[in-house]
């Protein structure tokens, strides 16, 4: 997965491009505009910097954290000059100690690629990096026939994974699932007040209070 993303850098943002999704973005970006306006946000997996620089444009400040040197690369060069961010090396699944809990959390198009035996220890991980009461979002696919990459195989844990093409030619199976509602729910219910799940055509969006 590492090695993937870092191999597609370059291409990671096209996907939001496509003709049909437009109507489904725009929600998403102004979703980002507001929903974090003036608070301290902590935002994992943030990848190219795409939703990034959405946040920025309201938020107090934002710390950026991704896996991947090349892709945290692009997010540096994309933000708006004084946009309060600072962009971090770290893996998702062991956040170092950041020198604060933050009063927001998001991660746009990262719970789908989390194996759902991993699960509650990456919500437990990330949850220690918010205080009480943090505003947390995270924002992702939904499975859609015709436009949705193909689903290759499901395995024993019902994660299921895809076969992606990028532009050098090289193949890569990634795991990404597409949760139902009811699955979201039951993997925050004991962490989480205030729980709203929005579902738009292509998309769905998380949102929730930390306990």
């Amino acid at each position: 997965m590492v090695d993937y993303y870092a191999k597609r850098a370059a291409e990671h943002d096209r996907i939001y491009a496509l003709p049909e999704r437009q109507n489904d973005v725009r929600r998403l970006q102004q979703f980002c505009q507001t929903r974090f306006a003036g608070l301290e946000v902590l935002e994992i997996s943030c990848g190219t910097g795409y939703w990034t620089q959405f946040i920025a444009s309201s938020a107090r400040s934002i710390v950026a954290t991704d896996i991947n040197e090349e892709v945290l690369a692009i997010a540096r060069g994309r933000q708006s000059e004084g946009a309060q961010v600072e962009f971090s090396r770290a893996d998702s699944y062991e956040l170092p100690d950041l020198s604060r809990p933050f009063a927001a959390g998001f991660a746009g198009f990262w719970w789908s690629h989390v194996p759902k035996r991993r699960l509650d220890a990456f919500l437990a991980g990330f949850h220690r990096r918010l205080v009480p009461g943090a505003l947390v979002a995270f924002i992702d696919n939904r499975y859609v026939p015709g436009s949705s990459t193909p689903i290759s195989r499901t395995d024993e844990s019902g994660d299921s994974f895809q076969l992606r093409k990028l532009g050098d030619g090289s193949v890569h199976e990634v795991l990404k699932n597409f949760p139902a509602p009811e699955e979201l729910k039951a993997a925050i219910d004991y962490r989480a007040t205030s729980v709203e799940i929005t579902l738009l055509d292509y998309y769905w969006i998380l949102t929730y209070r930390a306990k």
